[in-house]
């Protein structure tokens, strides 16, 4: 009878453990599987950090700029959740790469305080150049703040410069002064890439003036949604010795094209002026008198 009795005590002891281990188990399961759920719909968003390091009051362009997601609940006030929102925009403060953008960190430079000015800022050893925005890709609306451009110009050169340089008491000079003097009126066109890697600081429109004052925004359209102004002018930051290449080219007559480099593209210029012999040369076009 003992037995027996011991036997039924050992009987539902193990009942007893079995039943405390599944309750475990379902238990533990059902909190694994909350969990991994709660990951998984966990929502998040896309907000725009710095893909490098910006320093303070440097121009941001789209290499600057990615998209990062990140938990909403983790979102700063002030994120920017589009790319365009921070390109062509100031960094008022040292940006580091990974660091989330926030508008309040930035500055427009295409809005117009109510004394007219351009929020601009540039720096140290640069200057701004207005360029008037008369270049095809200016008139068709492609270029905006932040763009890395190049200047590629076409401009009369003459002829027979090395002849026109010889000193005057030159006998080959003396001796062929009238038939220079006739050559060096003569002129030929080459075109050729000015200045490569320029950045665009800023592009100025006609806007209309507020009524109830404060800023005025330059955008190319308005809150309405009003039909495109081509701009006046181009804001370009140049070393002072690049500005005045510019404007000696520009003033003797240059034809202007500006053409929109990629984003990140910084290569130095690898190209060669092109002119009336290069054409021939490349294109093998036997001159009229052969």
């Amino acid at each position: 009878m003992g037995r027996m009795r011991g036997l039924l005590w050992l009987v539902a002891g193990t009942i007893m453990a079995l039943l405390a281990g599944v309750v475990a188990y379902v238990t533990l399961s059902r909190a694994t599987t909350q969990n991994a759920t709660q990951g998984l719909v966990k929502p998040k968003v896309s907000v725009v950090v710095a893909a490098r390091a910006v320093t303070v009051r440097g121009l941001l362009a789209a290499e600057d700029l990615q998209l990062h997601e990140m938990p909403v609940e983790d979102v700063p006030e002030g994120a920017l959740k589009k790319v365009e929102e921070a390109q062509g925009k100031i960094a008022m403060t040292d940006l580091f790469a990974g660091e989330v953008i926030l508008s309040q960190r930035l500055v427009d430079p295409n809005i117009l305080a109510t004394d007219g000015r351009l929020a601009m800022m540039v720096g140290q050893d640069e200057i701004l150049l207005a360029l008037p925005a008369q270049d095809l890709m200016s008139r068709i609306n492609l270029l905006k703040p932040g763009d890395h451009v190049d200047l590629l110009y076409s401009l009369d050169f003459p002829t027979n410069r090395a002849a026109q340089n010889l000193p005057q008491n030159s006998t080959s000079a003396k001796g062929s002064s009238s038939s220079s003097s006739v050559d060096n009126k003569k002129e030929e066109q080459a075109t050729f890439n000015l200045l490569p890697n320029v950045t665009i600081a800023a592009i100025v429109q006609p806007v209309k003036p507020s009524d109830g004052g404060g800023a005025v925004s330059a955008a190319t359209k308005g809150a309405q949604g009003e039909a495109f102004n081509a701009p006046t002018a181009i804001l370009l930051k140049l070393k002072p010795q690049d500005a005045l290449i510019l404007k000696y080219v520009k003033d003797a007559g240059g034809a202007l094209d500006i053409v929109l480099r990629a984003p990140g593209d910084e290569k130095p210029d690898n190209t060669e002026p092109v002119d009336v012999d290069y054409i021939m040369n490349r294109y093998r076009i036997l001159g009229g008198g052969q």
